[in-house]
């Protein structure tokens, strides 16, 4: 029988015998995120450094919302006894379950010195009814 792993190194998810290697590489290697909220919204930062707004591409759907892009790198010198080229190509795609307090459709996004922030507003909560009194009739 086997048995899920409990490894708590550095990389658990590369470890994990349920998971196909081509799913745990690809989680290995998506953008470092992070989450954090107030009392008005919620903000996904993402780690995004040398990638383009024009190769990233948000949606936002069924209460998901859904970064994907590709980041492409070239850099290329040359010297006169010389030469270096390196290259950086890669999809990512991370989904992210939104709470119930949080407006989707309102979501706005800024790209900061290679940081994605994508800002996802809270519902005002509701405001607390005022007492009713009710009547019992009689029939």
């Amino acid at each position: 029988m086997i048995e899920k792993s409990n490894h708590s190194g550095l990389w658990p998810s590369l470890y994990d015998p349920f998971r196909s290697f081509g799913t745990r590489l690809a989680e290995w290697l998506s953008p470092a995120t992070e989450a954090s909220s107030d009392e008005s919204a919620y903000d996904i930062s993402m780690e995004l450094p040398g990638v383009s707004d024009d190769d990233i591409e948000l949606t936002v759907e069924k209460g998901l919302i859904t970064v994907s892009g590709e980041k492409r790198s070239h850099e290329e010198k040359k010297g006169d006894t010389w030469y270096f080229s390196e290259r950086q190509y890669g999809a990512f795609r991370r989904t992210f379950k939104l709470p119930e307090d949080a407006q989707g459709d309102k979501a706005s996004a800024k790209m900061k010195e290679g940081v994605l922030h994508i800002i996802v507003p809270k519902k005002a909560p509701e405001a607390a009814s005022e007492a009713k009194k009710i009547s019992i009739s009689r029939s």
